[in-house]
């Protein structure tokens, strides 16, 4: 196994910089730096010097002994002055250590991994948490990473290799007489591990939402007001406008934090037949976005209806109501009227969905557990049939145990993990 180093921390100047060492001669490296090495957890401030004896920085060093530490390999870390120059002096020093080499990006974590300190699924919360920006995502991606989607796999894990051994136990002794009906017990796991799953699986798209963000379309006829909506949503003058209709001719994106969840609004163009072709694209573009949207806020004026039928948390507004002599229902982003009853109601629709958010939130766990639903359901469709079909049942139960073992990463997970390990930084 390679010793591995990287800086940690970001890139630039800062007051503090951390650079990591792991592998077995991890401990090697901080003697050849900083002389003696500091006993394990136990910060110590040392001068660090290069193989040639200069001076790079006075820093505290940590170590942290096999098996208890991130990587789960000795691991060393060097909190230096976070000046460029210094990272570079350390960084140089390492690199001039035998078999020593610089780290590729998420090898600290994919390490964690193979040696069993993280599941699958909580590296990929640590890589949500790495890139969470509301507090929702930071909450959601904390749960993923201290392992509560892999405690419940493991609990369905059990409870299915539980109901395959009692099947098979009917297989082995097939001539004798088997004191006890296993079927209402297997019926039971069965069902049970098969209605947590229809939950969670029902709850992954909320909890995708979460981590990637919520789709908010601003929907309307041309010069209805959307764009001086937008911006005023937004703080800044994120869209052009005027009184030309059709201005806005492609879909325009802000993202926000509303109550702790991520939204993108979406300034779409101006909803109307048009022989304009580039107007008519943008037209196109509008009712494909709205459609796919999580929510839409219709802006309507003179009773009219909203192009395309709401659905039923949809928002509909008179639009312009600062021009208005009955300014009900009505917003107005030129001054401000109605928009924050209208932020209040969009972060109320969504944290009420965000609250129907699973453990599971990406695609990948979606499929696996869809899978293995579908073999349990195949495995309930064919209990009835008794001892004549036992062993087609307990291989249904086997694959459902497969395909719920790549959520932790157990099989099947080898053809993903350059993708995952690839977003996270070199130092991490």
């Amino acid at each position: 196994m390679d010793t591995i180093y990287a800086l940690s921390t970001a890139q630039g100047k800062a007051g503090v910089a951390i650079i990591r060492v792991s592998g077995p001669l991890a401990f090697g490296a901080a003697q050849a730096l900083a002389g003696a090495v500091p006993s394990p957890r136990e910060a110590s401030l040392r001068i660090l010097r290069a193989p040639d004896g200069m001076r790079l920085d006075e820093a505290l060093v940590l170590t942290f002994a096999q098996g208890h530490s991130f990587t789960g390999e000795d691991i060393v870390e060097f909190h230096v002055h976070g000046s460029t120059a210094v990272v570079a002096a350390v960084l140089d020093a390492l690199s001039t250590l035998d078999d020593l080499r610089p780290a590729e990006p998420g090898e600290f974590t994919r390490r964690a991994l193979e040696n069993g300190c993280l599941d699958l699924a909580q590296v990929e919360g640590l890589a949500d948490l790495i890139d969470a920006e509301t507090e929702s995502q930071r909450r959601q991606a904390l749960r993923v990473l201290s392992g509560d989607l892999g405690k419940r796999a493991e609990t369905w894990r059990t409870s299915l290799i539980r109901a395959a051994a009692l099947l098979e136990a009917t297989i082995d002794f097939a001539d004798e007489d088997v004191p006890v009906d296993v079927s209402p017990e297997v019926t039971e796991l069965v069902t049970s591990v098969t209605n947590d799953l229809e939950r969670e699986i029902t709850g992954v798209t909320t909890a995708e939402r979460i981590r990637s963000g919520f789709e908010v379309a601003i929907v309307g006829a041309p010069n209805v007001g959307k764009s001086t909506l937008l911006n005023a949503l937004a703080g800044r003058d994120a869209a052009i406008t005027s009184e030309v209709a059709g201005t806005t001719r492609d879909v325009i994106e802000v993202r926000m934090d509303l109550g702790g969840l991520p939204v993108t609004l979406l300034d779409t163009a101006g909803i109307r037949e048009t022989d304009d072709i580039v107007e008519s694209i943008g037209v196109e573009r509008a009712l494909a976005r709205a459609q796919a949207a999580d929510l839409r806020v219709f802006l309507v004026t003179g009773g009219d209806t909203p192009d395309l039928n709401p659905e039923p948390d949809d928002i509909v507004l008179n639009a312009k109501a600062d021009l208005s002599d009955n300014p009900a229902n009505g917003i107005s982003g030129k001054t401000g009227l109605g928009v924050s009853d209208l932020i209040a109601r969009i972060t109320a629709i969504l944290s009420k969905r965000a609250s129907g958010a699973g453990l599971a939130t990406r695609l990948r766990h979606k499929q696996a557990m869809e899978r293995g639903r579908a073999a349990l359901q195949s495995a309930l469709a064919l209990l009835p049939e008794g001892e004549d079909t036992a062993d087609i049942t307990a291989e249904e139960i086997r694959t459902a145990i497969r395909a719920l073992d790549s959520l932790v990463g157990r099989v099947d997970i080898e053809n993903i993990l350059d993708e995952i390990f690839a977003s996270f930084c070199l130092g991490k």
